[in-house]
C-alpha cells in the first residue's frame, strides 16, 4: 500500500472503533479528521473499504434505512436503497492496535502524524512519547534547514520569497514549542515512568 492508503487505513479503522458507520458518515468524519487540504472522495474511500473487507478487518453490518429516524418508515420519496454500515471485526481491532502501537519514523511524518495524534487516547503512553519526540526531532531538522536557506539567500532572494521562508520558519517554531509542551506533560505523567526496581 502507498503512504496515503496506509493513512486512510489507519483513519478508517480508528473511526470504526467507536461504532459502525455507513459510507456517507464515514467520509464526513474522515474529512474532518484529515482536514480540508486532504479532502476525501468516494473514489478514494470505497477502494479502501473494499481492501479492508477483503483483508477481514471490517465487515458489512445489516443495512440501515435512509430515513433520518430509524424507527420511522422511510419516505417513498427518499429512495429505496439501504446504506451499508461498516464495522470492525476482531481482526480489525487487532490491526488497528498494531498500527497505533508502532512508533517508527512513518508515524511522525507529515502525512501520518495528525492521524496518529487523533488516536492518541488509544495509544500507550510510551509510544505516544516516542512519536512526539520523533516528530519534534524531525521538525528541528526542518527548522535548521529553513535557517540555513534564509541565511544563504538573504541577499539575493526577493522580498516575498524571504517572507515565505520566514512564515515557514515561524510555523515550525510554533509546532516545536507545542510538541515540547506535550512531551513535558507526557513525561510528568506517572504512566510514562516505569516503576523502580523496588516496585515504587
Amino acid at each position: 500500500m502507498g503512504r496515503r492508503s496506509d493513512v486512510l487505513e489507519l483513519a478508517v479503522l480508528g473511526l470504526l472503533q467507536e461504532s459502525g458507520l455507513h459510507g456517507y458518515e464515514l467520509r464526513k468524519r474522515l474529512n474532518a479528521l484529515l482536514g480540508p487540504l486532504r479532502a476525501l472522495s468516494y473514489g478514494t474511500l470505497y477502494p479502501c473499504l473494499k481492501s479492508l473487507l477483503a483483508s477481514g478487518w471490517i465487515r458489512e453490518a445489516d443495512p440501515v434505512a435512509k430515513a433520518p429516524d430509524s424507527t420511522a418508515p422511510a419516505s417513498p420519496l427518499a429512495g429505496r436503497r439501504a446504506r451499508i454500515v461498516y464495522e470492525l471485526t476482531a481482526e480489525g481491532k487487532e490491526r488497528f492496535q498494531s498500527l497505533v502501537s508502532h512508533p517508527g519514523p512513518a508515524a511522525w511524518e507529515d502525512e501520518r502524524f495528525d492521524v496518529h495524534f487523533a488516536f492518541f487516547a488509544r495509544t500507550d503512553a510510551v509510544t505516544r512519547l516516542q512519536i512526539l519526540e520523533g516528530r519534534r526531532s524531525r521538525l528541528e531538522e526542518r527548522r535548521e534547514g529553513y535557517r540555513q536557506t534564509m541565511q544563504r539567500s538573504r541577499e539575493r532572494a526577493e522580498q516575498y520569497t524571504l517572507e515565505l521562508q520566514r512564515h515557514g520558519l515561524e510555523s515550525v517554531d510554533r509546532e516545536v514549542r507545542w510538541l515540547s509542551e506535550l512531551i513535558d506533560t507526557e513525561r510528568s505523567s506517572n504512566m510514562t515512568h516505569p516503576p523502580d526496581d523496588d516496585g515504587r
